[in-house]
């Protein structure tokens, strides 16, 4: 008996908001495949269904909460020769979403793995915003609290580079608010909601302006938040007073001298030793 021919598994991008933007290719794709994975199944039924095609049995369950467990069970298949095809809610598997550790899983059992490109939030944000495309970063969701969203803001306020996050409608306000303590009001950001749906709106100002902006409602929709390059500042030209009013204002938000040194240093170019012992000495003078 001859041994089934290995499957594999495809990655195939979805649209960010619009169905129009689902690719020839991924229908094909998703049409043809003999399991469909998907991060909520019941949205993969309507994009399926936008496309005119039959889910059946095909649609299996892939999620953050999962995706270690059932991709044992997506080699095994792809092993014994089915094609898995891959979905997220929207975008690109394992950017923010689920994806990577299945892609690991079959890399590390020699299964083949593809891509059918599609939209990109962080993609479409960043060329909308009208800032440097040449070089950016992507920072993904920043973390929601502690010394690691701290020492997140901090990097990103001295990144040189353009930078693009994602954030939750919940979270945006606080998000912007905590941008503009560390990188200034005045650097610019654009700063984007629905994108390619209906209502797509693009904002683009100081983080100053943005605070105001995102703070003047109830935030709908998912946020694109994409931050100008910073400016590098040489460590000589930061004299000692505007470092302690620098200081001052960071340690008025009751963090630690720590935090605010972290924060300083980035927002300042700053070295960081520099200002945790400047910190030390405002937070034993107050």
């Amino acid at each position: 008996m001859t041994a089934a021919a290995a499957g594999k598994l495809v990655l195939v991008g979805t649209p960010i908001g619009n169905l129009g933007d689902l690719a020839p290719r991924a229908v094909d794709v998703l049409r043809d495949a003999d399991v469909v994975a998907a991060e909520d199944t019941r949205r993969a039924r309507v994009l399926l269904s936008h496309a005119g095609i039959r889910a059946g049995g095909r649609l299996r369950a892939v999620h953050a909460h999962n995706e270690r467990a059932r991709a044992g069970q997506l080699v095994a298949a792809m092993r014994d020769g089915a094609t898995v095809a891959y979905v997220t809610d929207a975008g690109m598997p394992g950017i923010s979403d689920p994806g990577e550790e299945l892609v690991r899983a079959c890399l590390d059992a020699g299964i083949a793995v593809e891509v059918v490109p599609g939209p990109s939030a962080a993609l479409t944000a960043l060329v909308l915003s009208g800032f440097p495309t040449g070089r950016f970063v992507f920072e993904g969701f920043l973390p929601r609290k502690g010394r690691a969203r701290t020492e997140r803001l901090a990097a990103i306020a001295r990144e040189t580079r353009t930078v693009v996050c994602f954030e939750a409608p919940a979270r945006v306000a606080a998000t912007v608010a905590d941008l503009a303590a560390a990188c200034g009001g005045d650097r610019p950001v654009a700063v984007a909601r629905e994108l390619t749906k209906r209502y797509e709106e693009v904002w683009r100002g100081p983080l100053a302006g943005a605070v105001a902006h995102v703070g003047g409602g109830e935030p709908r929709g998912e946020y694109v938040l994409v931050l100008a390059p910073a400016v590098e500042v040489a460590p000589s030209e930061v004299d000692d007073a505007a470092l302690d009013a620098a200081l001052d204002a960071a340690l008025a938000r009751g963090v630690s001298a720590r935090d605010a040194a972290a924060a300083v240093a980035g927002e300042l170019g700053v070295p960081r030793r520099r200002a945790y012992d400047a910190a030390v000495r405002r937070r034993r003078a107050q």
